[in-house]
């Protein structure tokens, strides 16, 4: 696969990364010229900064890493994101509102993200190692029907991370037209281009230049 780096949210979502990681991920994600660099939200302006010119988006993480915080808080808080230069949101679904069978707050919570996006891409993890696969399938449906343009397995910090059952399960579930993105545990080109063969249309991963390289990548990690 010739743009396989397109498909890569190159990532560091780590509370001790530092100002000289964030500028390192970023010269990466130039250099490879990936989809995006995907921080937390206090290193969006920086990294925005350091990507300016460049065709690399700034993707940040609201509600991240529980989805426990109120539907005005995240919507606060991807404005705020949006002002500083985020271009992709990455959301984390309220999986507790799920697990109750409270759907009315789960769609609420996405659509108060996406309105407040103003047409900036949505992404939104649904944290599958917590769900079941009927749970899965009713928080693609709710994504949809919320206006979400992706669904996006794992946060990297939950139990278990993207397999290509879920990458597969999301795809059948959202059909054609929403983006699927694999994050949390891959690694590697052959697991990549696994999940891509499954539906996935994003890879979110801090491994990002050995998937592309074709090299082993070292230690662990989103």
């Amino acid at each position: 696969m010739n743009n396989l780096n397109k498909y890569i949210d190159h990532t560091l979502l780590k509370p001790e990364a530092t100002a000289a990681m964030i500028d390192k991920l970023c010269d990466e994600a130039k250099q490879y010229d990936f989809a995006s660099v995907c921080v937390n939200p206090f290193w969006v302006k920086r990294a925005a900064d350091r990507l300016a010119g460049s065709d690399v988006k700034v993707c940040t993480v609201i509600g991240f890493p529980l989805g426990a915080n109120t539907p005005e808080v995240k919507a606060a808080e991807t404005r705020d994101a949006i002002a500083n230069g985020a271009s992709e949101i990455d959301m984390v679904l309220n999986v507790g509102a799920l697990k109750s069978g409270d759907l009315e707050t789960v769609k609420r919570d996405i659509a108060a993200v996406v309105n407040a996006a103003g047409g900036v891409l949505v992404k939104v993890i649904l944290e599958t190692g917590l769900l079941t696969d009927e749970e899965k399938v009713t928080a693609c449906k709710l994504c949809v029907e919320a206006g979400a343009h992706y669904v996006k397995t794992s946060t990297g910090f939950g139990p278990g991370g993207a397999t290509v059952e879920d990458v597969a399960l999301m795809r059948k579930t959202v059909g054609p037209d929403i983006g699927v993105k694999a994050s949390g545990g891959v690694r590697d080109r052959a697991t990549a281009l696994a999940m891509i063969e499954a539906g996935a249309t994003r890879i979110g991963a801090s491994a990002g230049i050995a998937i592309v390289s074709g090299a082993t990548a070292q230690g662990s990690g989103y």
